[in-house]
């Protein structure tokens, strides 16, 4: 069962809310308990195409309410260059668009005209993330982020992104996120970093993850500071930090020690050796303890060798089961990893797949021999 939470809703949409059950079941006229249905919203959206049913299943409560926009809803996204199709889709997804109140709704437009004015772009956007749109309860608060991280001079694109993807880091106080923004900035001068590519560090980052800003600025200071103590570079810790996205703000010093100690002592390795263990796999960071210790154990129980496991480290990303998978299913065509590389079944399920199919190739392509004759036709 889905839940729409508060933060998705227009002012008024939290207040309704709050007086209806949260129950996604259909709402009937034979059970006194339930609320009816407001049937003049059940009957526009049907003649729009949406699928009743299906809102019926997950937001029902939308159909119960007593004032509904959609007429006006439909109105606007149409005049913003929506199809039928689209709008269609748009309410399926999120129904609830039809309880914002068109002052706001139209308010939002403009607001997301700012910074996306091509309006077929604009219309891409709200199809994918309709519930960012319409997220109308924070307007002022959305209008000053906005122009806070204009006044950073990041490209629109990049704001446009974080106001779909993560809608949450501008509902909030811009003085949070200036507090993040302000960390970040003050990490990446410490590390090194020149203030004229500062403008460029930060796109990078927020255009890799767009909860970034949702992370307190504390656990950035302790993270950061973690690795910078362990030698690596401002260049590093940023492909680092890109890698591992918001992540690395959730990480503990402390667990993140236990890792590096760990892989330390079970390759015997150095510390620079170490230190490109991570760069090249990131992931290692995140992973506990116990996680390491029993992917590491299983390589080693089929016979990979601990040189293997550091020259292709991003092994320890894949679950035990999905290794011995894929060493048997390579086994069967001959490939013995034990005596190859382990690159070959690292990766997602896709890559996996590609080195496979490569290796099916060579082993059913005949050899040519350059002198034999050619075969008359």
């Amino acid at each position: 069962m889905l839940r729409v939470t508060t933060s998705s809703l227009c002012t008024y949409c939290q207040r309704v809310r709050l007086l209806s059950a949260p129950s996604a079941s259909a709402f009937t006229v034979a059970s006194p308990n339930k609320r009816l249905e407001n049937q003049l919203t059940v009957d526009s959206l049907y003649q729009l195409s949406v699928d009743i049913r299906k809102v019926r299943k997950f937001k029902g409560w939308v159909l119960s309410e007593s004032s509904a926009y959609v007429s006006e809803t439909v109105d606007l996204l149409r005049d913003m260059g929506a199809d039928a199709t689209v709008i269609t889709r748009i309410l399926e997804t999120h129904p609830e668009a039809v309880l914002c109140l068109p002052e706001d709704v139209a308010a939002q437009r403009d607001l997301w005209v700012s910074v996306c004015p091509n309006r077929r772009e604009l219309m891409s956007i709200i199809e994918k993330f309709p519930a960012s749109f319409f997220t109308v309860s924070h307007h002022n608060n959305q209008r000053a982020n906005i122009l806070y991280l204009q006044s950073l001079r990041l490209s629109n694109r990049i704001i446009g992104k974080l106001m779909a993807s993560a809608p949450q880091s501008f509902s909030r106080p811009v003085e949070l996120n200036k507090e993040v923004i302000h960390t970040l900035r003050e990490t990446y001068l410490d590390l090194g970093g020149d203030e004229g590519n500062l403008r460029v560090w930060l796109q990078k980052l927020l255009s890799q993850n767009p909860y970034i800003l949702l992370r307190p600025a504390e656990a950035w200071r302790d993270s950061l500071g973690f690795l910078r103590e362990q030698g690596f570079t401002t260049e590093e810790l940023l492909n680092l930090v890109c890698s591992l996205r918001a992540s690395i703000a959730e990480l503990q010093p402390e667990a993140m020690q236990q890792a590096l100690a760990y892989l330390e002592g079970a390759l015997t390795c150095s510390k620079d050796e170490l230190k490109q263990i991570v760069i090249r796999s990131p992931a290692v960071l995140y992973y506990s303890l116990p996680t390491l210790v029993g992917r590491f154990q299983g390589l080693m129980d089929v016979g990979v060798s601990m040189e293997q496991v550091k020259e292709s480290p991003n092994v320890l990303e894949l679950t035990t089961q999905i290794v011995l998978y894929r060493i048997q299913k390579l086994a069967s065509y001959g490939y013995d990893v034990r005596s190859g590389s382990l690159d070959v079944i690292v990766g997602t399920k896709k890559d996996f797949e590609m080195s496979y199919s490569k290796l099916q190739l060579r082993q059913q392509r005949p050899l040519f021999n350059p002198v034999a004759p050619l075969m008359s036709v």
